[in-house]
């Protein structure tokens, strides 16, 4: 059964993650898919700041560092897999830690997540409506 949610601004989209947050039992993989621009980071920054680990502004999109990790030990790691052709430039990310440990990961791009998780997983996409609205869909 699948839920979907209409956010019109930003800070919407980062107070709903907020409240999705709190469904979040570690450890757990939250798949998150949709087009460039479609707010993954943004639905991100609601989560990982409703999880207690990092303040929504220190939250930003890990494009070029490709894993953030939040929170000591690592309790929120937060990947961005877009540029990630192949099994070998994911095991270049050296995200096997993130399995070593209890904790909640948050995939942007997760199609391109190249293996099976032991761990339950949520998948998310997001849709981009025109300005600033975005439809969430929990499936």
């Amino acid at each position: 059964m699948s839920e979907e949610i209409i956010t019109h601004t930003a800070e919407e989209t980062i107070r709903w993650g907020r409240e999705f947050s709190k469904r979040l039992k570690a450890p757990v993989l939250v798949l998150l898919t949709g087009d460039l621009g479609t707010g993954k980071t943004t639905l991100t920054k609601g989560i990982v700041s409703g999880l207690g680990v990092a303040n929504e502004d220190d939250v930003t999109s890990p494009t070029f560092t490709l894993v953030h990790v939040y929170g000591r030990p690592a309790e929120v790691y937060h990947a961005d897999l877009y540029r990630i052709e192949s099994l070998h430039d994911f095991e270049t990310l050296g995200m096997e830690d993130m399995f070593t440990t209890s904790s909640v990961a948050i995939l942007e791009w997760s199609e391109r997540f190249p293996l099976r998780s032991p761990w339950p997983e949520i998948r998310v996409h997001l849709e981009h409506l025109g300005g600033d609205v975005r439809r969430i869909t929990v499936l």
